[in-house]
């Protein structure tokens, strides 16, 4: 379980950086730190668990986690 979600918040801080839109493709996102720092204790204390790893990966907040989730599970 530490394992797993240590790659979640691993692939959670991987959050698209304005600077580095010309590297990636993709467009920056602002996450407030306040956001960013709830996202991470929601992670580390098991209450996004239920989210598959490849959710967190370049996205902004939780809610855009969320989002991508329904997406990878519908497809």
């Amino acid at each position: 379980m530490t394992v797993s979600r240590a790659r979640k918040i691993q692939k959670f801080l991987s959050q698209p950086f304005f600077v580095g839109e010309v590297f990636t493709g993709l467009p920056g996102i602002y996450v407030p730190v306040a956001e960013t720092v709830e996202a991470f204790e929601a992670l580390n204390s098991g209450e996004l668990d239920h989210v598959p790893e490849q959710a967190f990966f370049n996205v902004g907040g939780v809610e855009s986690v969320l989002e991508k989730s329904k997406s990878l599970t519908e497809s």
